[in-house]
């Protein structure tokens, strides 16, 4: 699958109204709405934009518990594995729980990895994480497997949004072959090739979010489309 990503705080309900059209034309199969810093700023307003250009999910990427709307069709419910504060882990977690079990969202279980360089991100700097190394893809089946025992579905690799170097081809092969968790790829994906390596070595979802702020995001769009399908 292909997911573009929408920060709440870079966008207003229109320009992720037509940003959402424009998208689900070049052939995305879902959006995702969320950020690290500010990501409740118009959250809700965002959500509806992004539901009146398209007929696309909505799910929502929380970057903390103001990342919670009930105008989403489901929730990332993630905890950010290599976090050295347990508020990522699994206080933020608590905290929001009510809400997401209140208000009736589908929660996906989802374990979150940093890789490096996704620590100079906002995410990885506002998450205290202990970034995986590159060349060290055991470790990251190491968290990998502690999220499967854990009984998580899903696990998100992350090298940051805009990274210089996307989460390693290898590191993504080794998740997909060796457990059972569905595998999301985003951060530093920026040309259909890198794409297509990654959806190759068992990517189950590719997403895109910076690559699309310059040019057509329909004629990219379905550039990448093209590579992972």
């Amino acid at each position: 699958m292909l997911a573009v990503l929408i920060d709440p705080f870079n966008v207003s309900g229109d320009q992720a109204k037509k940003l959402a059209s424009e998208v689900e034309r070049g052939g995305a199969d879902l959006i995702l709405v969320g950020g690290s810093v500010g990501a409740g700023y118009r959250l809700s307003e965002v959500v509806r934009g992004v539901k009146e250009g398209s007929n696309l999910p909505v799910v929502l990427f929380p970057g903390n518990v103001d990342g919670v709307t009930p105008e989403a069709d489901a929730i990332l419910f993630m905890s950010l594995l290599n976090s050295l504060n347990p508020y990522w882990v699994i206080q933020a977690q608590a905290l929001a729980a009510p809400s997401i079990k209140l208000l009736g969202l589908e929660a996906i279980p989802t374990a979150y990895l940093i890789v490096e360089p996704g620590e100079r991100s906002a995410a990885g700097w506002v998450g205290s994480v202990n970034p995986i190394p590159r060349r060290k893809p055991e470790l990251a089946l190491a968290y990998a497997w502690a999220a499967e025992l854990l009984g998580m579905r899903w696990i998100y690799l992350e090298a940051g949004s805009g990274a210089e170097s996307p989460v390693p081809v290898e590191m993504v092969k080794l998740i997909s072959e060796r457990t059972n968790l569905n595998v999301i790829v985003g951060g530093g994906i920026r040309s259909p090739e890198a794409a297509e390596e990654r959806a190759s070595a068992g990517a189950n979802v590719i997403v895109v979010g910076t690559h699309l702020e310059s040019g057509s995001p329909y004629e990219k769009v379905k550039e990448l489309r093209k590579a992972i399908k």
